[in-house]
């Protein structure tokens, strides 16, 4: 069973750095597209980022450009989200996700097809 294990949330001050990881179990996914979304209340999953299979290219959301790096360990089957100067308006719930029959990045949630529970990220002003 494949499973997704977001972890590195928490309650941050505006302007400060977090950095989020998932780690990957139950199958390889060095050949896979992988991403990361953000969940607030009553809303639907907005992109972050997303990154290649082979870590090469990445795209990043409107609010990510230039302030978070998206990366990956495939060797050690994880995701990493780096954020910095945070918002408050970057609360939420941050989910990452697999797409296993893609191989470069892609900014839809529908074609993510695994994904984990989430960690709260909540950034104060």
């Amino acid at each position: 069973q494949v499973q997704l294990e977001e972890s590195g949330g928490g309650l941050v001050q505006a302007g400060d750095s977090l950095r989020l990881s998932c780690a990957i179990s139950g199958r390889p996914f060095s050949t896979n597209t992988a991403g990361w979304f953000r969940q607030g209340p009553g809303s639907e999953r907005e992109f972050v980022a997303s990154i290649s299979s082979g870590g090469n290219n990445a795209y990043y959301g409107e609010n990510a450009r230039g302030r978070f790096t998206i990366a990956r360990d495939n060797a050690r089957n994880t995701i990493s989200l780096q954020m910095s100067s945070l918002k408050p308006d970057a609360t939420g719930v941050y989910l990452c996700a697999v797409a296993s029959q893609r191989s470069q990045p892609v900014t839809l949630a529908r074609l993510y097809d695994i994904w984990g529970q989430g960690t709260q990220v909540t950034v104060s002003s």
